[in-house]
């Protein structure tokens, strides 16, 4: 890696916005959210492109050739200034060494934009090319409105920052497409708070890097998700930040010790960890399965962020300076983009 960290250039209406699903495709009726999506955005003024790999009938929309060729060229094209997928999926993993690394490391930086699987892929674009990504709504979320001290993810697109959220309190979840596929408000469903570990209070600062365990859990130990090796070009400390889809606690204690013997936390000033729907297991619940594989380390570990499978979606740009706090009442993350 020639530089460990590079930002693509602010994100602007006018601009070009390519839409591809290096994953999961689109079938019956959620067809309908994501045209709607891409109007949501086109009505902001970005001008959005729709790629062929695009078919939900199937696991994947096309063949992993056919999906990191797509990725690759809108990536690397000059006139697209972000790249995000209609949603996640199952095996990303099958293109991530099929991507054309060299014709990425030769262009520009380009924003790509999700979450779930995508963080397959918004991984090693970090690690191996040194582009910041962002770990936030993919396309079909995009058109929710965000509540009350969170940001949308095109707000932090925008610029350097420094862009400031706070715990939302808010618990939500999605709306079926059945049931409306124009869905722009969050359905509530509980409250929420961020949570220190062991009480007290922390203030850090480090770089953000994390993801979904059980995509990015995939990558560690392989040459597209040596976290240690970024950090140690950067020569800064990280904040890593994980959340849990849907595995069991057991697995997830085992992918985040198969993380931590890859070197992921070498250099982490903190933990954050996402809320999530994932079931314990009899013996292990899933922050016992955080505390089993990371415990050990005695670094701070923030509970319950909204990053992850449990909306609404707090957004992380992978490789942005960051500062966590969390003290009595203040429940703050501030991100800066350079």
């Amino acid at each position: 890696m020639d530089m460990p960290l590079r930002f693509p250039r602010p994100l602007r209406p006018g601009d070009r916005i390519g839409v591809t699903s290096p994953s999961a495709g689109v079938a019956g009726a959620a067809a309908a959210r994501i045209d709607f999506c891409v109007g949501w955005l086109r009505e902001r003024g970005y001008d959005v492109v729709v790629g062929e790999c695009m078919d939900g009938t199937g696991l994947t929309s096309a063949p992993a050739a056919a999906r990191a060729a797509e990725l690759t060229r809108m990536l690397a094209d000059p006139d697209v200034a972000c790249v995000v997928p209609p949603w996640g999926g199952e095996t990303a993993i099958d293109l991530v060494d099929l991507l054309d690394w060299d014709t990425l490391a030769a262009a520009e930086p380009t924003w790509l934009v999700g979450f779930s699987d995508l963080s397959t892929v918004l991984l090693p674009i970090t690690t191996s090319l040194g582009w910041a990504t962002v770990h936030g709504d993919n396309l079909a979320d995009t058109p929710y409105a965000v509540p009350d001290g969170l940001l949308h993810w095109l707000d932090l697109v925008s610029g350097p920052g420094p862009f400031v959220q706070r715990d939302s309190g808010v618990v939500t979840d999605w709306w079926r497409f059945e049931e409306d596929p124009l869905a722009t408000t969050w359905k509530h469903v509980g409250t929420g708070a961020w949570e220190l570990h062991g009480g007290g209070s922390l203030d850090t600062s480090a770089r953000l890097v994390g993801g979904c365990i059980e995509t990015i859990g995939h990558l560690a130990g392989t040459p597209y998700g040596d976290v240690r090796a970024w950090a140690e070009a950067l020569d800064e400390p990280t904040i890593v930040y994980v959340e849990a889809c849907e595995d069991h606690a057991v697995d997830i204690c085992r992918f985040l010790h198969g993380m931590r013997l890859a070197g992921w936390f070498d250099r982490a000033a903190a933990v954050l960890v996402g809320s999530t729907r994932a079931p314990d297991h009899p013996d292990l619940t899933q922050r016992q399965a955080v505390l089993d594989a990371l415990g050990r380390l005695d670094l701070p570990i923030v509970w319950d962020l909204e990053i992850g499978h449990v909306p609404p979606h707090l957004p992380l740009v992978n490789g942005a300076l960051a500062r966590v706090v969390v003290d009595g009442d203040r429940h703050e993350i501030t991100q800066t983009l350079a």
